[in-house]
């Protein structure tokens, strides 16, 4: 599929809402993030993962605004019990959510195993995985090329440190960084950056997701809402960025080569997948 036939998806943050509390739903949907997720995971204690389970999959029953807000579940680990209810209940439900989200995940046979259950049972839904495992670094090439159903990864900072055994700062998580974002990359999918977790600090945080930003992540997370409109405008192109990248398609548009020459800079014809990017995402969020 050719970058201008692609459908794109603003993904600059996402926020989670917990499946215990449906309430919180709709307030999370006008936060302004561009990812809401249910969390049936790390938010639910393991008492709850019944109801939530049950009170997540009723939310799908009404009918969801078409608002550009992406929706979807963080379910359990696959590889758990409570992971294969999820799976169950999402299989089994006449009302599914448009996507999940897949956390710990170890190998792409695990993602390949999920697409064809989905495949044979005619289910619709998006993957997101989130890199949170030495394992799943390892993997994390081949977990992205694993499915067409995948349209995003996530670094999962918090976990990725406590395996490796190193603190949870932005120079000793660089390299894990890196290969998520390759990986990526190389399926052409969108990388999402994990939460900054200092709420007073958003100085910081800002640093950390231009940071984010210039690594090549398409977003980050939040743990409250009033990190979101910072998110937003660190990961939205700026004007200039736009116009850039309308002189970029329109050179090449009347190209008879794959090398074009725009503001005395050679430009390479692989850099239009970038520049079709740049300019469907800030069509999507108005810009």
């Amino acid at each position: 599929m050719m970058p201008e036939e692609k459908k794109f998806q603003a993904r600059r943050s996402f926020i989670f809402a917990p499946g215990l509390q449906p309430e919180m739903f709709p307030k999370a949907l006008k936060s302004g993030a561009d990812i809401v997720c249910i969390d049936l995971e790390d938010a639910i204690a393991p008492q709850h993962k019944d109801i939530s389970r049950e009170r997540t999959m009723a939310l799908f029953a009404e009918e969801q605004a078409d608002d550009n807000v992406e929706r979807m579940v963080r379910i359990n680990c696959t590889r758990t019990p409570e992971g294969m209810a999820d799976l169950q209940a999402i299989v089994a439900g006449p009302n599914r959510p448009p996507a999940i989200m897949l956390p710990k995940v170890k190998s792409p046979d695990e993602i390949r195993a999920l697409d064809e259950l989905f495949d044979e049972n005619d289910v619709e839904i998006r993957l997101h995985v989130i890199i949170e495992t030495n394992h799943g670094l390892e993997a994390a090439y081949e977990i992205a090329q694993a499915s067409d159903r995948l349209d995003a990864m996530f670094f999962g900072g918090v976990d990725m440190a406590a395996e490796l055994r190193a603190r949870n700062d932005w120079l000793n998580l660089l390299y894990a960084r890196s290969r998520v974002v390759h990986a990526a990359a190389g399926a052409e999918v969108d990388v999402i950056d994990v939460p900054y977790l200092d709420l007073e600090d958003l100085s910081g945080m800002r640093r950390e997701a231009e940071a984010a930003r210039d690594l090549g992540f398409s977003g980050k997370g939040s743990i409250h809402p009033k990190q979101i409109s910072m998110l937003n405008e660190v990961f939205s192109p700026s004007a200039d960025e736009v116009a850039h990248a309308q002189k970029i398609v329109d050179a090449f548009a009347n190209a008879e080569t794959g090398l074009v020459v725009v503001d005395g800079k050679l430009i390479e014809k692989p850099v239009l997948r970038s520049m079709h990017r740049t300019l469907a995402v800030a069509e999507r969020v108005g810009r």
